[in-house]
This record gives structure tokens, C-alpha cells and sequence, in this order.
């Protein structure tokens, strides 16, 4: 399994996501799960995967080669976001139909994927892709999309995360959302990739890979511990009426 968030605040995107692949708990992988396009000064596409390893490589495997046989449509001649987010949706149809229809297995082959990022001209955009190639978008009420384990990390995004916050301030949510994530559920693992984008910069960020030795998310984890922990002692004391 794996954990993706992607954030779309007033300043930018940040996106984060887990490398872990698990067949069973005797065979471990680290796959990257963000990928990035992009032409700098006109556009940059994100797209975060979560599910089947062979559907989102396939999908991933598929866009590439539109670009590189210059096939049209591909991720670099459609106008916006949501035409991406419509390409991307497509691929993954096309991908699951070619897939089932050559198998008899029983096995589940889908996969989620997060479409990201902007083009000139735009704004930014964060989009939801589902399994059946249909998807929602970001709003400034629902800032973030979740894939994957979610359930772990979704708490902190919840009750601090808003449109308004600054990258920093989500960065750090999020990198505690991961650090929840990471102690709950083993399928969960470092390294993590994450990136910063810029509105309106146009720049393809080269992002950050975050392993165990990364000493500022060893540092943010550490105190976060150390925060709940506090919190706890001084949050009132039950009264009686609790049986204590």
C-alpha cells in the first residue's frame, strides 16, 4: 500500500508521498510514486499514484510515450488542468480494460491517482482520479486530497490545515501527517518525496527525497512526540463523574 497527500493552498502545491511497495511482509520495494512533467515557464503536471504497482507504472509508462512519440493528445499539448486530469483519467481506463480483458485472475488491479500543478495562464489545480477514470477537484473549502492509508494522517490535516496557510506551515502539517502515518501502518515507509511549487513560477521543482537519516523530519518527529505528550498532562483533569 502506500500514502500520498497533495495539498492546493493560496501560495502553491505541496506534495508528499510514501516509496514503500509490499507483496506480503518478505518482500519490500521502494518505487517513486511522484512524478513530475512539466515545460518551464508554460506548464508543470504533477501526478501521484497509489494501488496496483503494474496499472499506475503502465499509466505513467503510457504518458511518457506520448510525449517522447509526440502523440496527441499528450500532457503537453492539452490547454488545462482539467483536460489533464481528463487525459490521465483515460489512460487509467484504457489501462484497467486492457489489463482485465487479458486475465483471468482474480485480483485488484486498480489504482488512485492525484493530478496537480498548473499552466500558464491558469490557476493551480489539484484533481482526484479514480480507478474508474472519473474525478473531483480541489476547492478552497477542500483543499487536499488524500491516497492510500489516509486514515492515520488525516486527523492532523483536518483540525490545523487551510487554504490560507503558508507552504512552510503546510509542509510541516503534512510531514506530521506522515509521521502518524509511518508509526500506525507498517505498509507506510520511508523514503519520502516531496516538493514545493511556487504559484505562478512556472519552475519544475526538483523536490527533496526524506530518508531516515533526514534530520529535520527525525527533529519534527521527535518534538511532535514530545508536544502530545505535554498536551496531555495539561489538558484538565477527569472529575469524579468519570469514576475515577
Amino acid at each position: 500500500m502506500t500514502y500520498c497527500c497533495a495539498l492546493r493552498l493560496e501560495q502553491g502545491l505541496v506534495l508528499i508521498s510514501d516509496t514503500r511497495t509490499n507483496a506480503g511482509v518478505d518482500h519490500i520495494s521502494v518505487f517513486r510514486k511522484l512524478h513530475t512533467f512539466g515545460v518551464e515557464g508554460e506548464r508543470f503536471i504533477a501526478l501521484q499514484t497509489a494501488g496496483n504497482l503494474a496499472t499506475t507504472q503502465a499509466v505513467i509508462g503510457h504518458l511518457q510515450n506520448a510525449l517522447a512519440l509526440d502523440q496527441e493528445p499528450n500532457l503537453f499539448t492539452v490547454k488545462t488542468m482539467f483536460e489533464v486530469a481528463e487525459l490521465v483519467g483515460k489512460t487509467l481506463r484504457k489501462v484497467l480494460e486492457d489489463i482485465t480483458e487479458n486475465t483471468q485472475e482474480q485480483m485488484n488491479f486498480s489504482c488512485s491517482i492525484l493530478v496537480s500543478g498548473q499552466i500558464k495562464g491558469e490557476e493551480i489545480q489539484l484533481y482526484n482520479v479514480y480507478p474508474q477514470g472519473n474525478f473531483i477537484c480541489a476547492t478552497i473549502d477542500t483543499p487536499y486530497f488524500q491516497i492510500g492509508e489516509s486514515k492515520y494522517g488525516k486527523p492532523i490535516l483536518d483540525r490545523a490545515l487551510h487554504y490560507t496557510m503558508p507552504l512552510a506551515d503546510a509542509l510541516r502539517c503534512s510531514l506530521i501527517s506522515f509521521d502518524s502515518t509511518l508509526r500506525s501502518n507498517v505498509s507506510v515507509g520511508l523514503p519520502l518525496d516531496a516538493l514545493i511549487y511556487h504559484k505562478d513560477s512556472l519552475v519544475i521543482p526538483e523536490g527533496k527525497r526524506i530518508g531516515e537519516e533526514d534530520p529535520y523530519f527525525s527533529q519534527i518527529s521527535k518534538q511532535w512526540s514530545e508536544t502530545l505528550r505535554r498536551g496531555l498532562q495539561e489538558l484538565p483533569k477527569p472529575t469524579v463523574d468519570y469514576g475515577l
